[in-house]
């Protein structure tokens, strides 16, 4: 056989695959690297659209001691871990209580249903989601109030109180991410192999103990994800809280993402927003590293 010999011809040249691979790489840098990219050299400049004369001058790290001595930014921070505090937990233990209802010997139809009705809130848009809350908390003809009138109780004020308002929120994330939570789990409990789990019911009959001895190690990876993306979701939420109350009353729902709004787009002033979005950025990838470290556990 020739050492010369040609390669046979598959039908594409040698440049072919990049070509069909060059459309993701392109969107992926326009919504993804860019923004970040523009973001991280504007959060070192004095960057104010409002006052385009004073031009984009470098100013080092000030605006992020700015960022860091702004008490209104660590108090939207903690407000922002509130949320995150109330609504996660609540999510988590709604998902795993609908997961292992599913699980069951014999649900295998609910079980179908199931997976097609709880995707319905995943795929509501947050703006969807926001207006739907207004309607639903609206104090002469929300379904919330009607409700509290059948159990005896007096009308809310909902949207018009700070408590009512950040319960409010609370409660709409958790109607659109407790199915979610339940899916995941759901997938997780059905890894699980059936003969392991049939062994430790005969050895067993109490339902903590199978679920920490046997089920557990299958949804850590489930948990670890549903922790890590509503982390960096519950940091960016924007469109729900802002259609539902703007923030408001007074700073009752003021996020960090609302926050960072009314900086880079009330007040025009995008370096200090840059910045903000910038440190929000290292935050989620610091959370993230944690709950990989201490929840994740390969399963063997």
């Amino acid at each position: 056989m020739s050492a010369t010999q040609t390669k046979p011809n598959r039908g594409y040249g040698r440049w072919t695959p990049l070509w069909f691979l060059a459309p993701a790489v392109l969107t992926l840098f326009a919504i993804g690297i860019y923004p970040t990219l523009f973001a991280l050299v504007t959060s070192f400049r004095r960057y104010n659209i409002a006052r385009p004369r004073d031009g984009f001058p470098f100013v080092g790290f000030e605006n992020y001691v700015a960022v860091l001595t702004d008490s209104t930014f660590w108090s939207s921070l903690g407000l922002t871990a509130q949320f995150y505090l109330t609504a996660l937990p609540i999510q988590v233990v709604l998902g795993l209580i609908v997961a292992l209802l599913l699980h069951k010997p014999g649900m295998g139809l609910l079980k179908s249903l199931a997976r097609v009705t709880l995707v319905v809130p995943l795929a509501t848009t947050y703006a969807v989601v926001g207006l739907i809350g207004r309607l639903i908390f609206n104090r002469d003809f929300g379904v919330a109030n009607q409700f509290l009138s059948v159990l005896g109780f007096g009308p809310v004020d909902w949207l018009s109180t700070p408590n009512g308002a950040f319960a409010a929120i609370v409660i709409m994330d958790v109607w659109q991410w407790t199915p979610f939570c339940a899916l995941i789990f759901l997938a997780g409990l059905s890894m699980v192999p059936g003969e392991i789990e049939e062994a430790a019911r005969l050895e067993t009959s109490s339902k903590l103990a199978l679920l920490r001895h046997v089920q557990l190690p299958y949804l850590l990876p489930g948990l670890t994800a549903v922790m890590i993306l509503r982390s960096a979701d519950v940091l960016k939420l924007f469109d729900m809280v802002f259609v539902m109350t703007r923030g408001g009353p007074g700073s009752a729902t003021d996020l960090i993402s609302i926050y960072i709004q009314r900086v880079g787009f009330r007040i025009f002033d995008l370096g200090t927003a840059s910045a903000q979005a910038i440190l929000l950025l290292i935050l989620t990838i610091i959370i993230s590293r944690l709950y990989i470290r201490v929840l994740y556990r390969e399963v063997n």
